[in-house]
């Protein structure tokens, strides 16, 4: 994706902070809180979204209260460092439900940083066991449990554009 802080004026930065805190606003409710009538707003939204800045709007769940208590950031490294092998890993890991964030990482020992969330620590030993030691060139794996939630937002720092 291009650049497009030199694109983007106030109305559009000012559409992409309030569809970041609250994607359900209607196109008339956005187009009120910008200050644009409602036609000028949409078009600047479809161009977004058409420029590729705007990916989707989806609903946040909360994981407390749909029982999936337990968030695990975990380091894995593989054996190999092959275009083959991570196509291999990132597969795998893609079709888990439970593996929320997947990067391939540098500067640690790791090769990539998981998040998982799962309801217990039960249920991470059997995900830890029968899902993620058995992909194929995993050779390290290091879990840290998530205490506290410090910041938690999807939300992008506009103030740099």
């Amino acid at each position: 994706m291009a650049h497009y802080d030199s694109i983007l004026d106030k109305f559009d930065k000012h559409i992409l902070a309030l569809l970041q805190k609250d994607a359900s606003l209607s196109n008339l409710e956005l187009a009120e809180r910008v200050g644009l009538s409602p036609s000028p707003c949409l078009r600047r939204v479809q161009k977004l979204e058409a420029m590729g800045v705007i990916t989707g709007r989806r609903a946040l769940l909360s994981p407390k209260a749909l029982g999936l208590g337990l968030t695990v950031m975990i380091q894995i490294s593989v054996d190999r460092h092959t275009p083959e092998r991570f196509e291999q890993f990132e597969a795998a890991v893609s079709s888990y439900d439970e593996v929320q964030q997947c990067y391939l990482i540098t500067g640690q020992s790791a090769d990539y940083l998981l998040k998982v969330v799962v309801p217990d620590m039960d249920r991470y030993q059997d995900f830890l066991l029968n899902k993620l030691t058995r992909i194929e060139g995993v050779s390290g794996v290091h879990s840290s449990f998530v205490m506290r939630r410090v910041v938690d937002t999807t939300a992008l720092p506009l103030h740099y554009l």
